[in-house]
């Protein structure tokens, strides 16, 4: 379930794993002077998140058997028990148990959830009164606006940590739906599914990795905007999964000449069957173009077919042998885990 991405430094997806200290929030001049009532408002609303899974396949009978554990956040959408986290909080997860920030403990079911945008809902059931968190609109979000970020860090029960909003838009590697908020609130291994609140109280990210060299906090964190979560969080209660479009390929930047000032992804795979395959796709093939708009690299071409409705019909412009050519494809469903 952990993502980390080794480039300068560790790009950590958040769950607990080992122990390390975060800086101290320092104080400054025109810092709030007290976020008490906030907090008090929206900390029923967060949960932490607790997940059971099997290790994998036995290496060993002595191995046979053996559960890993791992801890997260999330936090309550509706008052029937909706709670949404991260994908890989629950990923593979053979019993999911959350925490009310007052300690009472609930089995949870998996509603659904969407590997490419690293989003899940859970669900549990109770007979007392849940108190949703509200959604905030994340595109009104400004660098240098406050915000407080909310989990379960390192397993250690519910807390909450002061900052700003350091960025927008930032692209971390990590899939083709990028754009997420940089935060330098302090979050840790734990936090991964918390909310990230604006000082109304509404939510407006999904904390979900962070950049450190050591796996704890150094106040470079990233969430997932709030108005891109709630339309995938839609899909997710209403279908269990979010329908995309897929073309069967594997593909990968384009190398870039003189020549090749347009960009596109470049075909390397195409799987059998596929659309693809059916429309004359090869490998070496660069896509320049979806419908007319230009293709910015691999992952360009993966966010504009992903997020086609399955059946839609689209034109490719592609190159071959040194030759532009416009191939009609119909895309399918994208299977779980496959490519484009």
């Amino acid at each position: 379930m952990d993502r980390n991405f080794a480039r300068h430094f560790v790009l950590a997806s958040l769950f607990f794993s080992g122990l390390a200290v975060a800086p101290a929030w320092g104080q400054f001049a025109g810092a709030p002077t007290s976020l008490a009532p906030l907090v008090r408002s929206v900390a029923p609303a967060v949960v932490g998140i607790a997940v059971t899974e099997a290790a994998g396949v036995a290496k060993t009978p002595r191995s046979a058997g053996i559960i890993a554990e791992a801890a997260g956040s999330g936090f309550i959408i509706r008052r029937d028990g909706m709670i949404v986290t991260n994908d890989h909080v629950i990923a593979g997860a053979q019993n999911i148990t959350v925490t009310l920030n007052d300690g009472e403990r609930y089995a949870a079911r998996l509603v659904g959830a969407d590997d490419l945008t690293d989003i899940a809902v859970i669900k549990i059931t109770s007979s007392r009164k849940l108190t949703p968190a509200r959604w905030g609109n994340s595109d009104k979000c400004l660098v240098g606006d406050w915000v407080l970020a909310a989990g379960n860090p390192f397993a250690l029960g519910n807390s909450f940590t002061l900052g700003i909003i350091s960025a927008e838009g930032r692209d971390i590697g990590d899939g083709p739906f990028e754009h997420f908020l940089q935060l330098d609130a302090p979050i840790n291994p734990g936090n991964s599914g918390g909310p990230a609140f604006n000082m109304a109280g509404e939510v407006i990210g999904i904390n979900s990795a962070i950049v450190s060299p050591s796996g704890g906090s150094v106040g470079i964190g990233f969430a997932i905007p709030s108005n891109s979560a709630r339309r995938i969080v839609s899909a997710l209660i209403a279908n269990g999964s979010v329908a995309r479009g897929w073309l069967g390929v594997a593909v990968a930047d384009a190398p870039g000449d003189a020549d090749d000032a347009a960009g596109g992804a470049e075909i390397t795979g195409v799987e059998v069957g596929s659309p693809a395959a059916q429309a004359g796709l090869e490998v070496t093939d660069i896509v320049r173009s979806v419908d007319g708009k230009p293709v910015a690299g691999a992952s360009g071409l993966t966010k504009a077919i992903a997020s086609m409705t399955p059946g839609a019909k689209v034109v490719l412009g592609v190159s071959k042998n040194q030759h532009i050519s416009y191939l009609p494809v119909i895309v399918d469903r994208r299977p779980v885990q496959f490519g484009e």
